[in-house]
C-alpha cells in the first residue's frame, strides 16, 4: 500500500496541503482533442466547460432512457438507488455504465472520454457512474466538497489522476440549482476534521456533512479565486479536476435538473485500501474490481 499522501480527517483542526500532483499529465497540447488554450483552462481552474457536445436529438435519446430508468420500480429497489433525505424522491442511480449497455458506450465516448484520457496522460476506466436529479422546487443542495478527499480517504485513491465528466441532459441556468465550483481550489488540499464512521456513504451520498472543508478555509478560497457557476444549454459537457472545490444550491425553481456522471481515473491510479483504515464502500458507488482500460471510440447513438 501506497503512503498517505494526502492525510485528512485525523486531526482536531483543519488546515491546507499543496497539492503535489499534475492537473494535466501531458504537455502535447498540439495532439489534444480539444483547443489547447481549453486544457490550459482547465490546468488553470480546474473545471472546463464545452457547451453543446452533444446534439439535441442525442439529449433526447438520453433523457428517454434516464426517464424510463428513474420509473422503473426494479432501479428503485437495486441498492444502487439514492433517494432525497426529506422527499424520498429519486436523487442518484449509481454504476449505469455496468448496468445500462446505453450509458455504458456513453461512457466511452470519444468526445468526452478522449478528453480524460488526454488530460489524465493515458488509460483510463470509470471509477464512478451514475445519473443525478435534481427536482424543481424540491431539490436539494449538496456542501461544498473536494470528491478526492472522500475518494482518498473512503475508497483508497492514492494520488489525485481522476476527473469528473458531466453531461447536462437539460439546461443548466443560473437559477435553478447549478454546479458551483471554486476556480483554483484544485491547487490545494484541505485537510479535514472528524473521524469517517463505518458506512458514511449511507448518508454522505444523501447529504454531506463529514469531509467538508471548514468555513474559514471556504471563505479564504472564495475571496481567493470566487466563485464560478457551471451553465449551459443541455447537451453541455462540464470537467472537472479530482480535487477541485464544489457544491451546488436547491432548486426552488420549475425548471428541473438531470444530468449523466462519469468519473475517469487513471489505471496507474487505481483503489487500494481506503486511508481511513474502514472496509471499503460498495462497488456500485467505487470500482474496485476492474481497472481494465476503458475502451474509447466514436458512438452512433441515432
Amino acid at each position: 500500500m501506497q503512503a498517505d499522501l494526502y492525510p485528512s480527517r485525523q486531526h482536531d483542526e483543519p488546515s491546507w496541503q499543496e497539492r503535489l500532483d499534475p492537473v494535466v499529465y501531458r504537455s502535447d497540447l498540439a495532439n489534444a482533442p480539444i483547443a489547447p488554450d481549453l486544457i490550459e483552462r482547465f490546468e488553470r481552474d480546474g473545471y472546463l466547460v464545452i457547451p453543446n457536445l452533444f446534439s439535441a436529438d442525442e439529449v433526447a435519446v438520453f433523457r428517454e432512457e434516464l426517464d424510463r430508468m428513474r420509473q422503473d420500480p426494479v432501479v428503485a429497489d437495486s441498492g444502487k438507488t439514492i433517494k432525497e433525505p426529506d422527499s424520498g424522491a429519486i436523487r442518484s442511480v449509481f454504476a449505469i455504465h455496468k448496468d445500462n449497455e446505453l450509458f455504458a458506450r456513453i461512457a466511452a465516448d470519444e468526445r468526452t472520454a478522449g478528453i480524460a484520457r488526454f488530460i489524465l496522460g493515458g488509460d483510463i476506466y470509470v471509477h464512478q457512474s451514475r445519473m443525478n436529479f435534481k427536482p424543481g422546487f424540491t431539490g436539494k443542495e449538496f456542501y461544498w466538497h473536494s470528491d478526492f478527499e472522500t475518494w482518498h480517504v473512503e475508497d483508497g485513491l492514492p494520488r489525485m489522476r481522476a476527473l469528473s465528466c458531466s453531461i447536462l441532459l437539460t439546461d443548466n441556468e443560473p437559477h435553478n440549482g447549478p454546479l458551483m465550483l471554486v476556480p483554483g481550489s484544485h491547487k490545494h488540499y484541505i485537510r479535514c476534521v472528524g473521524e469517517t464512521p463505518e458506512n458514511h456513504y449511507e448518508k454522505s451520498l444523501r447529504k454531506q456533512e463529514l469531509g467538508v472543508p471548514d468555513h474559514n478555509s471556504l471563505t479564504e478560497l472564495a475571496n481567493r479565486y470566487g466563485i464560478d457557476t457551471a451553465t449551459g444549454p443541455a447537451g453541455s459537457v462540464v470537467f472537472f479536476d479530482c480535487n477541485t472545490v464544489h457544491g451546488s444550491n436547491s432548486n426552488i425553481t420549475p425548471s428541473a435538473r438531470s444530468n449523466l456522471f462519469y468519473v475517469y481515473n487513471h489505471v496507474d491510479n487505481a483503489s487500494q485500501a481506503p486511508f481511513c483504515g474502514l472496509a471499503p464502500r460498495p462497488t456500485f458507488v467505487a470500482e474496485r474490481e476492474n481497472f481494465e482500460p476503458l475502451q474509447i471510440q466514436p458512438q452512433q447513438y441515432l
